[in-house]
């Protein structure tokens, strides 16, 4: 923590070179976190088949929870860091979030099973949680109020790289070497990564002022891993009704609603719940957690349905989902500029529109639907209207706080739109598993094939015949030799057929974002970022 100046800070208009020195090191850490995100969802098709359990592909809900318990521990882990800072300093603190991240990398490629995968990633996920407020509350002190639309237009080039980049670079790795390098290849990153950020951050200055709430942390880590965790299992309990589901999701529950009684109660809770009598923080909170959960849970289906329902490899999958990324390239440095001159109201719906168009367009994803004409413009479309909707969201959140309550207004952002992502990718995840089961030749018929595949016409045969649906099938479809092929044809449309109903799921909770996005400000609000500033100095480098 830095000692208080005795004179205000004098912020530039433009966006100066000490400016983007910052930058570079919170993009460059935020790079590594999101990244890894996308890079992992063209991975999961992949898993699947590696992890088998005894010849049989793992159900889609279990290799989702690489991702889910990934995303989980990015929550649980993200109000830690204002003690954490405030204990080690920003700097050392940002470093050691780096390290751990690269270390959890180091140890994903070398699981042996599914289990120790979600493990590891849970490890990522405890260094990568850390980043994004920590960056966020750099940056925008270094911003000032007249640049924080435009330098939250940089913290957001990992959300393009991301889109773009991730799905390319994993397929290209998994294609051309293992799926073991789509984590190894984050180790030189982070070398870069610590090395850039010893040099470029200032030396802390740490002064431990605040006790760490240990009560909070009890309630609210465990009360969200069990919730999440009674979610996840539905699919493979098979509804709502079991132990293994009402059990962890009701004490989780009860946790988390204990938790925000009390948090009112410390001078320094684990979550300053008091910033939501800030109106443009609550509507921007609510805003970001249903459209992330919407918008993240229905992106981890495109590549899933290139792969499992097209057979395109995960290189050609990330290629087809790029132009989302390239789509937000567009619109996101003009929002960001838009942001800092017209009230974020008048921008975040139109955005909004484009992504709800785009998802609903996906409801009426067919097997044999065209790459030119169908998948790759809806998705530049929704790409669209991303650059348009998350970064301004954060910013008008944060533009009428203090300086000192920047940093925990940027701690619930960050945790709502990790928890959204988890909720997302696990709510969904469920959604298509049950469509699964709900059309049964399609377990069937993956069986069916896997035996024509590795042991001949005559395993498969009998395979069918221990497969009551795909045995009638067969028997129907008379021509012995064009049986298989009929029979792949109606599994890939009941499997297109699944995914549609799903994207039914994330189109509409996509367009029940648009309720509380009528809410956000749309008249100019003057900014309070310097209040604290132009009381007693410049703002402590520090968070929380």
């Amino acid at each position: 923590m830095s000692a208080p100046s005795t004179t205000p800070v004098e912020y530039p208009d433009n966006i100066d070179a000490a400016v983007l020195k910052v930058a570079g090191v919170v993009v460059l850490g935020a790079i590594m976190s999101i990244l890894d995100i996308t890079v992992v969802n063209v991975a999961l098709r992949t898993f699947q088949t590696v992890f088998a359990d005894g010849g049989a592909p793992l159900d889609y809900s279990a290799v989702a929870w690489t991702v889910t318990g990934y995303t989980l521990a990015l929550a649980t882990v993200i109000p830690l860091s204002g003690w954490a800072a405030d204990r080690f300093g920003t700097k050392r603190l940002y470093m050691m979030a780096i390290l751990l991240f690269t270390l959890g990398s180091a140890l994903c490629s070398m699981a042996s099973t599914i289990g120790m995968l979600i493990g590891f990633r849970v490890l990522q996920g405890l260094g990568g949680g850390m980043l994004m407020p920590l960056g966020m509350t750099i940056m925008t002190r270094a911003a000032g109020p007249k640049r924080m639309g435009r330098l939250m237009a940089i913290l957001g080039v990992p959300m393009l790289l991301g889109p773009i980049f991730g799905p390319i670079l994993g397929g290209w790795l998994i294609d051309h070497f293992s799926w073991h390098w789509i984590f190894l290849i984050n180790v030189p990153i982070g070398v870069v990564a610590l090395t850039y950020a010893w040099f470029a951050l200032e030396k802390d200055n740490p002064s431990p002022s605040e006790s760490f709430d240990f009560v909070g942390m009890l309630m609210m880590s465990p009360g969200l891993a069990l919730f999440l965790y009674g979610v996840s299992s539905i699919p493979g309990e098979g509804g709502i009704g079991h132990t293994k589901v009402l059990a962890p999701g009701l004490i989780g529950l009860a946790l988390m609603v204990a938790f925000v009684f009390y948090s009112f109660r410390p001078k320094h809770p684990l979550l300053d719940l008091r910033l939501f009598h800030n109106r443009n923080l609550t509507v921007s909170i609510i805003t970001m957690f249903i459209f992330a959960a919407a918008f993240f849970g229905g992106l981890l289906l495109v590549p899933q349905f290139l792969q499992q329902v097209q057979g395109e490899t995960p290189l050609s999958a990330g290629w087809l989902v790029a132009p989302q990324g390239l789509g937000a390239m567009l619109t996101m440095p003009i929002a960001g500029s838009l942001v800092d001159r017209i009230p974020v109201g008048r921008i975040v719906p139109f955005g909004l529109l484009l992504i709800i168009g785009g998802m609903f367009t996906l409801t009426q994803i067919e097997a044999d639907s065209s790459h030119w004409g169908f998948i790759i413009p809806t998705l530049f479309v929704m790409g669209l209207g991303m650059g348009g909707t998350m970064m301004p969201i954060f910013t008008t959140a944060l533009k009428t706080l203090t300086a000192h309550e920047v940093a925990r207004g940027s701690t619930l952002l960050n945790i709502t739109q990790q928890i959204a992502s988890s909720v997302g990718v696990a709510t969904l995840s469920v959604v298509l598993t049950n469509q699964f089961k709900d059309r049964p030749l399609i377990g069937q018929g993956g069986q069916y094939f896997e035996a024509l595949q590795s042991q001949g016409p005559d395993a498969a045969q009998a395979a069918a015949a221990r497969l009551p649906l795909v045995d009638q099938f067969l028997q129907a479809a008379g021509n012995p030799s064009a049986a298989g092929q009929k029979l792949g044809a109606e599994i890939a449309t009941q499997a297109a057929d699944a995914f549609s109903h799903t994207f039914w799921v994330a189109a509409v909770l996509v367009a029940l974002t648009l309720v509380p996005a009528l809410f956000l400000p749309r008249k100019r609000e003057e900014s309070h970022l310097l209040d604290a500033e132009s009381a007693e100095g410049a703002p402590t480098v520090m968070i929380h």
